[in-house]
C-alpha cells in the first residue's frame, strides 16, 4: 500500500516582531504599506499596458484605503514622538491554500 504525504495547506510567517523607536516604527509600517500600494498600482497598470485606448476599470478603493492608513499611522506616531516611548510591533502573515 502506497501512502502519500499530504501537502501543507497553511503557513504562518512572523513578519515583524520587536520593540522600536517611534521613528523606526514609522519607517517599518509606512514602508510595508508603500509596498502594498505599489503592488496595487502595478496591477492597475498591467490591465491597460499595451492598449492606450483601454479604460481602466480597476477599483482604486484598496489603494485609497492603504493611503489613508499611511496618513493615520503618521498622525498616530507623530503624537507619540514626544513621549519617548518604545513601540511594540507584531505582525504575522497567514497563508492558506484554497481549493
Amino acid at each position: 500500500m502506497k501512502t502519500t504525504m499530504q501537502e501543507p495547506t497553511t503557513k504562518t510567517i512572523n513578519l515583524i516582531e520587536g520593540n522600536f523607536t517611534t521613528s523606526e516604527a514609522v519607517d517599518i509600517i509606512y514602508d510595508v504599506l508603500d509596498v502594498k500600494i505599489n503592488f496595487h498600482k502595478l496591477q492597475r497598470l498591467s490591465k491597460t499596458e499595451g492598449n492606450h485606448n483601454a479604460t481602466c476599470t480597476y477599483d482604486n478603493g484598496r489603494i485609497q484605503e492603504l493611503i489613508a492608513s499611511q496618513e493615520e499611522i503618521l498622525k498616530f506616531f507623530n503624537e507619540l514622538k514626544t513621549t519617548g516611548k518604545k513601540i511594540s510591533i507584531k505582525s504575522t502573515i497567514e497563508i492558506s491554500v484554497e481549493d
